[in-house]
């Protein structure tokens, strides 16, 4: 496998993560917050689809994972029920999530592809899941127009991201990464972050409309994370397609 060709791939973010790679399931290494974030939102993930597909809501929804990683949010689907397909652009993150997958007796369809590629074969999914993933991208628009895309119509997309303004560069950056540690240091950039209206913008343009939005508060001590109604820093939000 080779890592695919797309105007969407930063070169730097694939070395970044494929120098990581191998940390992705340990709960104490560098990505310990996104196991307690994925703890978090998929309590939310879960609540908000309920408001629309009723109780149990991921089971037999057709998934897609974008730039899934180790695994981490694909196993939590796969487990709620989902049928999962995730993909990813760094060839080492396939394999760790495909072998951890296989230990854990789940059936995920990992894929090492680029949203654009998969986005030309016209499939389309009950939900697309973009969580972390739109401020590592070389270009905003096109990957976002992607995923649109892959969404069928009265479908969901989630997308989380970190905002782009003086407190998140304090908070996301510069207090998570040189002051608490919380993350390796390079793990974000703020030029590449991005504003929750310019998402909505995009969704808006692609028929969406966003119907659920949350923020994300982090306590470094405690190493815990909270719901907030701010999206100052860390957001989520869910918008459904039209049709």
């Amino acid at each position: 496998m080779t890592t695919p060709k797309s105007v969407t791939i930063d070169p730097q973010e694939v070395a970044y993560y494929e120098k990581f790679a191998q940390t992705w399931w340990d709960k104490n290494g560098p990505f310990w917050p996104l196991h307690v974030l994925n703890a978090l939102r998929i309590k939310w993930i879960i609540l908000q689809l309920s408001t629309i597909y009723g109780a149990d809501p991921l089971k037999g929804l057709k998934v897609l994972d974008v730039g899934c990683g180790g695994g981490l949010l694909s196993e939590a689907l796969a487990k709620c029920g989902a049928q999962v397909t995730a993909i990813d652009v760094v060839e080492k993150n396939i394999i760790i999530a495909q072998d951890h997958a296989q230990k854990s007796e789940l059936q995920i369809d990992y894929r090492l592809t680029s949203i654009e590629a998969l986005a030309a074969t016209g499939v389309t999914y009950d939900v697309v899941f973009n969580m972390e993933v739109v401020e590592h991208v070389a270009c905003v628009d096109t990957f976002m127009t992607s995923c649109n895309a892959l969404v069928k119509p009265a479908g969901i997309h989630f997308i989380a991201s970190i905002n782009r303004n003086w407190l998140a560069f304090i908070v996301a950056i510069i207090g998570a990464e040189y002051i608490t540690r919380l993350l390796p240091k390079g793990t974000h950039h703020y030029k590449k972050l991005v504003k929750p209206a310019e998402i909505e913008a995009v969704l808006t343009r692609d028929n969406f409309t966003a119907i659920s939005r949350s923020g994300v508060i982090v306590n470094p001590f405690k190493r815990s994370m909270k719901l907030v109604k701010s999206t100052w820093v860390n957001f989520m939000l869910m918008a459904q397609k039209q049709g």
